[in-house]
């Protein structure tokens, strides 16, 4: 790709965990806020100045929305449904912490330290009346932050701001569902999106449906994979396009599906950010009415890239952390004129009634640096390189005002227009406000789509820069018919010194690879599959490893033998083989589950597999394995846990530690049997619920292979 001027989502996310960066210098978000930036009284009158004028919330309302968001944002959680101690972590919620922390609530002047979020789906998610900071800070705090840290490192938690976690709620997900989350990175909300449809899958099996999860910025990317990782799900796909030229993806060979749409889209997109002020309150400092001008367009082609690659009658949830309507309202409105009659806004009034919101704006003006302006005619010729008729309720031209053109001055038309009113339903969006329940802004809007989108084409000028008044890079942007079919001219990209260009072909990568993403390749090597299949008993009809398994160049050795295998659920498969056969397309970051790593040769001893199964595999294979399997005791479990490495001899059962010597060298599976069971010598049947940890079979011991921390998180849950 060239190095020319682009307008990229990247320039411009905000520095929500949950959300894109806002340049310049955006915190890390999880970085903690020293004392002089958390302790400052924050203001910005050109802030204070705009939204007053925007009137998104009622003049005696206004010191209250002030007021609390120059306090810290609480902490939010939430437990993850699919979690093996789903039902424990929300017994010690209950049943421990909310009383052990009452006193400290007290003592800061809340009614409650901690509690579940009222609208979020049985009670797992909750809400906590301390900050991140004082959760960290105060000592009497700190098991409450050690048992945070330690259910988030290994995945039965999620650390998410509250408000975040409506999107994916509002999109209506099913278990057979494709799903697009096109701005996905860190991934909290494509954590969330994986739990739902695991969650509602019928039970011992896996969904049909998945996740493509895309993010552009390849940093931001590999935070989405780490993040994702926690759900040992092999449903998930993590991809690195640009979101406004995802592209279509379709072959004419015989494949399971021969074009890729999905049933639900993400599009949380790139934003100002003000709503995680917060959170984030260094963008008090930055804050400006540019910012949101300056996105809109880039807003408004995501959505309708979004759009485009939608199934009729799927579903898209557009959503910003901002509370800016040029970013939210306007963009929405811009949508559906776009779209017509094949897209609907969808009203969500009667969904998660418990949460507080407000209806969208129907009414708002555009601020520039020319000041404020009513109506697109309004706006001076010079100016309209940076303020659009898409930003404006009517989203009418001079052309379609009976008043005529607008002012060649700098200066704002004599003739004030009156102020536009949209006659579109923007009430059906959705508003979140800080000081109606304590939380971050956010802006949802939920769209049907009916039918085909209309063929289009239209010109766009817009700026890029962090505000509009900075007019240094010109980009113009041609689209062409947004077809549904996918079969006509696709939205890649060319990159010409600062111009992008829709509708042109952009050929395939050489030899399938893009620069720094090693090309997927599905495993054939038929002698290492039917040695994984015989050595852990896996019959091919119940659990199939064929045409499932997936590596990469990275995973193999420069003598070409295989390091990691992964493994694909049916879905992801069928969408791989269609980017192989399109030409990769989709640039391919990450996918499905680690499943398999080799071990050294010295080792493995005669006969045994080389290839063990990972932590993070075990849940999903081990329902289908009949071979390399022990059972034990609760008391040489938890042996097995503190000690680490024991030799047959010690164990307290003798009848356990005669079946580990006779089960064969290398990798096994040690599963935890209940009371019933004196010595653990019979087997039993196990699910993904199941507890069992990995183990090597050595000559004369059982070693385990579990990290320190699961370890010890599992001690602490078989204690309870």
């Amino acid at each position: 790709m060239g190095r020319g001027r682009r307008h990229r989502g990247r320039s411009h996310r905000n520095q929500s965990e949950d959300s894109r960066e806002t340049a310049p210098k955006p915190l890390k978000p999880d970085a903690p806020f020293d004392s002089t930036i958390q302790n400052r009284t924050w203001s910005n009158l050109d802030f204070e100045e705009y939204y007053k004028e925007q009137r998104i919330v009622r003049a005696e309302e206004w010191d209250s929305f002030i007021e609390i968001l120059r306090k810290p944002l609480p902490a939010a959680f939430r437990v993850n449904s699919n979690g093996q101690f789903c039902d424990e972590i929300l017994s010690m919620l209950e049943n421990d912490f909310v009383k052990s922390l009452q006193a400290e609530a007290v003592e800061s002047g809340e009614v409650e330290a901690i509690k579940p979020l009222p609208w979020y789906p049985k009670s797992l998610a909750w809400h906590s009346n301390f900050s991140r900071k004082e959760i960290r800070k105060n000592q009497t705090l700190e098991r409450f932050h050690e048992f945070l840290k330690l259910e988030t490192e290994v995945g039965n938690m999620t650390r998410q701001e509250a408000v975040s976690m409506v999107p994916p709620l509002f999109l209506d997900v099913h278990p057979d569902h494709f799903i697009l989350d096109m701005c996905a990175a860190p991934g909290s909300k494509t954590f969330q999106l994986l739990e739902i449809i695991h969650e509602s899958a019928e039970a011992g099996s896996l969904p049909n449906g998945m996740v493509v999860a895309n993010d552009v910025d390849y940093k931001r990317s590999n935070l989405l994979i780490h993040q994702t990782k926690r759900t040992c799900t092999t449903n998930l796909i993590v991809t690195n396009n640009e979101g406004q030229h995802f592209p279509n993806c379709n072959s004419k060979r015989a494949l399971s599906i021969d074009q890729l749409l999905f049933d639900r889209v993400l599009c949380d997109v790139p934003c100002s950010g003000d709503g995680t002020l917060r959170k984030a309150p260094d963008i008090w400092r930055r804050w400006n009415s540019g910012s949101g001008n300056g996105l809109h367009s880039l807003q408004v082609v995501i959505a309708m890239r979004g759009l485009s690659l939608l199934k009729v009658g799927g579903r898209m949830v557009y959503s910003t952390c901002s509370m800016n309507p040029i970013e939210d309202e306007a963009v929405v409105a811009e949508i559906l004129r776009r779209c017509g009659s094949s897209v609907e806004l969808v009203d969500v009034s009667d969904k998660l009634p418990e949460l507080i919101r407000r209806p969208g704006l129907k009414k708002w003006k555009v601020h520039d640096r020319g000041g404020w302006y009513r109506s697109y005619k309004d706006v001076p010729k010079v100016q309209r390189d940076g303020v659009l008729r898409s930003m404006f309720p009517s989203g009418k031209s001079d052309k379609d005002s009976t008043a005529g053109g607008g002012s060649s001055s700098g200066e704002i038309a004599s003739d004030e227009s009156a102020e536009e009113v949209c006659d579109l339903p923007l009430e059906r969006c959705v508003r979140i406000v800080p000081h109606d329940q304590n939380t971050g802004g956010f802006f949802i809007a939920v769209l049907h789509k009916v039918s085909s989108l209309p063929d289009f084409q239209e010109k766009r000028r817009y700026t890029r820069g962090r505000n509009s008044s900075e007019n240094k890079e010109e980009i113009v942007v041609e689209e062409e018919a947004a077809s549904d079919n996918g079969l006509k001219l696709e939205k890649e990209s060319t990159i010409k010194e600062g111009t992008v260009e829709l509708g042109k072909e952009v050929p395939p990568p050489v030899k399938g690879k893009w620069k720094g993403l090693d090309p997927v390749v599905f495993l054939r090597d038929e002698t290492v599959i039917n040695r994984i299949k015989s050595f852990y008993g896996i019959n091919d009809e119940s659990f199939p490893l064929n045409g499932h398994l997936v590596t990469r160049n990275s995973d193999t050795s420069t003598k070409g033998n295989v390091k990691r295998i992964y493994y694909v659920s049916r879905s992801v498969k069928d969408v791989l083989e269609l980017n192989l056969a399109a030409g990769e397309k989709i640039k391919v970051a990450s996918v499905g589950l680690k499943m398999f790593e080799k071990q050294s040769a010295r080792e493995c001893a005669a006969g045994s597999c080389s290839f063990r199964i990972t932590s993070e595999g075990l849940p999903v294979i081990l329902p289908y394995m009949t071979k390399q399997l022990l059972y034990a005791t609760m008391v040489d479990f938890k042996s097995l846990l503190q000690y680490k490495s024991i030799k047959f001899n010690d164990f307290v059962h003798p009848q356990f530690g005669q079946k580990a010597a006779e089960v064969a060298e290398g990798y096994c599976v040690v599963v935890l049997v209940d009371g019933t069971q004196k010595d653990g010598s019979e087997a039993v049947k196990v699910s993904s619920s199941t507890v069992a940890i990995g183990c090597w079979k050595g000559k004369a011991s059982l070693t385990v292979m579990v990290t320190t921390v699961d370890c010890d998180q599992l001690i602490q849950k078989l204690a309870c």
